[in-house]
């Protein structure tokens, strides 16, 4: 079975209440629910966590490291400053897609560099919650290609 970890950054357990103009109504628990019935469907194993915490974060990519096939992570704020997280995921050796739901290129010119970008396979940003949906089917067909052609 495909396990993939889902990781929400700082801020993301605020997801409905915080600037709903950006970042929509949705909460992070609606967002979830609608990943696991998503993972349920397509038989993968889906694992989430948030933390508003950098260290906690780095810790949980670290320990996932031969445990999950690949991991999807919306860095939050960290994604401008975390360099811990940049290794940590290169560290990892998974395949990691980077998701935000909006889009960091539209927003202060602070939010438009990434650390994590160049150590993921791809940024999706810009769709709401629907960014998190498209970054695990990317990071599944990721993982069913590369088995695919290791067989």
């Amino acid at each position: 079975m495909i396990r993939i970890l889902v990781l929400h950054g700082p801020n993301l357990n605020m997801l409905g209440l915080r600037e709903q103009s950006v970042y929509g109504s949705q909460s992070l628990q609606d967002i979830e629910g609608e990943l696991r019935e998503w993972a349920q469907v397509e038989g993968v194993e889906l694992e989430s966590r948030q933390s508003n915490a950098e260290a906690e974060l780095v810790s949980w990519i670290q320990e996932a490291r031969g445990r999950f096939d690949a991991l999807v992570i919306n860095p939050a704020a960290y994604t401008h400053t975390s360099i811990a997280l940049r290794d940590a995921i290169l560290a990892s050796d998974l395949p990691a897609v980077e998701v935000h739901m909006s889009n960091i290129h539209q927003r202060e010119e602070f939010r438009h560099r990434s650390y994590v970008a160049g150590v993921a396979l791809g940024q999706i940003s810009g769709f709401g919650s629907l960014s998190y949906m498209l970054g695990v089917k990317a990071a599944l067909a990721h993982i069913r290609a590369l088995r695919s052609t290791a067989q």
